[in-house]
């Protein structure tokens, strides 16, 4: 999702009822989780997308 920032992706798991998604960061020693959260709509909220960045704005400022 480079929405989110390079190297984010977006994991897709489908439970019988809802669907899943779980968003991590690549990092060369590490995957980050960044949010997880149940699809409801074809679109993901801004509000997630938003807690994404600043999670992973704080990983890497932990990392500097």
């Amino acid at each position: 999702m480079s929405i989110i920032g390079p190297r984010c992706l977006e994991l897709r798991i489908k439970d019988q009822n809802l669907e899943w998604r779980v968003m991590i960061h690549l990092a060369p020693d590490a995957v980050v989780i960044l949010e997880v959260f149940a699809k409801k709509s074809a679109r993901t909220p801004h509000t997630v997308i938003a807690a994404c960045r600043r999670r992973l704005a704080a990983f890497r400022n932990a990392v500097t």
